[in-house]
């Protein structure tokens, strides 16, 4: 049983409705766009994965290279802000130029120009000894908002899947996109953490050329820019272009190229409103946890980088096996509003149950969990909302990707995806300064003030879903 979804939009003007048929109607008379969906998804997917796992890479080391160089923490949360807002200004760009030109030019250069991003990134510490502090923070802003920028490709990605995949799959689809997103952020740290260590650093440095600096921070930021040139590789060999309905020029083609001006027409848009609405909402609620989850534990738990690791390993595990299996299967059954309804009382549910769990031991110090000394009643109560969180993302974002492709036009996929992912980049860019602003006045407010946010969230597709 499949639901229909909002009718088809396009981001340049008016809505336009369809009828009360099944999604997938429109695709029957529709020829293939590839020679080989299943392996051009495979590809997509592989790419997306590997990209992920180069960005990954960096994220153990980011923090410590921002110290190195001596100066205020803040720096960490400006230079995280600089990737995502990059991301905002360049996903909805992105988006409508693979509309344009094609998917495969856009995701090729995009991976290549990243490969470059993170070179330069990895050069930050030699521009520093030669340059001074300054230089080395200029090379670390540039290359991350470069990098930012190129993350805009994802745009491109989803809407590769959506040339490919009949409406009725989709959800399917883009949720195997979002559980390659998960298994980057599994690989990727531990590969970066592995390459940071002193004895791979001391081997390193004894074999690369004098010209190339092996230190805990150039190693993982090289091996990312490593598997972003892998990626092009893979994809120049592999990904084809996918034959699709192309944006006609004249009166009925978009009527903004601008970020700004494409914004203004999803707003406009009956059916891409609420969604580019929520996509910023979800993002800022749920910075709360990207910024401050370890923290928390660090603080209520005790626990270490290895240890917060761990739990990060987990939620990333849980992440693929629900946005690769479970959501899709969800949809064939559920219509993705109520998906997104659901989901969004599950994550408020999992906000405010995470700073909860630093109360467990103290109400029930008494009851014994039995096997190992380090499994306890509070970490147990942990993993089981770690576990809500990554559901109720999970039914979150694929479900919305899944309504944002049934509600643009074959044409404007690229722009859609494009101007929903720059909403979700912008809540990315304004949600952790104010989470970890929060976060010093009360431990628990990012948490429980993400999961008021997703109330209207709920409360809005829970109506439509009904209605």
């Amino acid at each position: 049983m499949t639901h229909p979804e909002a009718g088809v939009a396009s981001i340049g003007g008016g809505d336009a409705g369809v009828d009360g048929g099944s999604e997938g109607d429109g695709d029957a008379e529709r020829p293939p766009a590839v020679a080989n969906p299943r392996r051009a998804l495979a590809v997509v997917i592989g790419v997306v994965f590997i990209d992920l796992v180069g960005f990954g890479i960096v994220i153990p080391i980011l923090p410590f290279y921002v110290r190195s160089f001596g100066v205020s923490d803040a720096f960490i949360g400006l230079l995280a802000a600089s990737y995502s807002l990059a991301q905002f200004l360049a996903a909805p760009t992105l988006g409508r130029l693979s509309d344009r030109i094609g998917r495969r030019p856009v995701l090729l250069a995009s991976l290549a120009t990243a490969g470059v991003a993170w070179v330069t990134f990895g050069y930050a510490g030699a521009a520093g000894a030669r340059f001074g502090t300054t230089a080395a923070m200029a090379t670390l802003f540039a290359s991350r908002t470069l990098a930012g920028a190129m993350g805009g490709n994802i745009a491109a990605a989803q809407a590769y899947v959506a040339d490919i995949t009949p409406r009725d799959r989709r959800a399917g689809a883009l949720g195997l996109v979002g559980a390659s997103f998960a298994l980057g952020f599994v690989f990727g740290p531990a590969i970066g953490g592995l390459l940071a260590a002193d004895p791979v650093v001391a081997r390193s440095d004894a074999l690369l050329p004098a010209f190339v600096p092996a230190t805990a921070y150039s190693l993982p930021s090289f091996a990312a820019a490593g598997m972003s040139l892998l990626a092009v590789a893979v994809g120049f060999v592999f990904l084809e272009e996918p034959n699709r309905t192309r944006p006609t020029a004249g009166a009925e083609g978009p009527r903004h190229t601008t970020a700004i001006g494409q914004f203004r027409d999803a707003l406009a848009s009956v059916s891409l409103r609420p969604l580019t609405l929520a996509y910023f909402v979800v993002a800022v609620a749920f910075a709360g946890v990207q910024v401050m989850f370890i923290p928390y534990v660090a603080d209520a738990f005790g626990y270490d980088a290895t240890a917060a690791a761990f739990l990060l390993t987990y939620v990333g595990v849980l992440g693929a096996v629900n946005q690769g299996v479970l959501v899709g299967r969800l949809s064939r059954v559920v219509s993705s509003r109520t998906l997104v309804a659901a989901g969004s009382v599950v994550l408020a549910a999992a906000l405010v149950a995470i700073p909860a769990t630093g109360l467990v031991d103290r109400l029930s110090s008494d009851i014994a969990v039995g096997g190992p000394a380090w499994l306890t009643l509070q970490l147990l109560a942990l993993l089981l909302a770690l576990a809500a969180l990554s559901l109720g993302n999970a039914l979150v974002n694929v479900s919305l990707a899944t309504l944002v492709s049934a509600s643009a036009a074959d044409a404007d996929q690229g722009a859609a995806f494009g101007v929903t992912q720059g909403a979700s980049s912008l809540g990315r860019t304004v949600g952790p300064p104010l989470m970890a602003v929060l976060y010093t006045v009360a431990v628990a407010s990012p948490f429980l003030i993400g999961a008021v946010l997703l109330v209207p969230v709920a409360v809005a597709f829970g109506r439509r879903s009904a209605a």
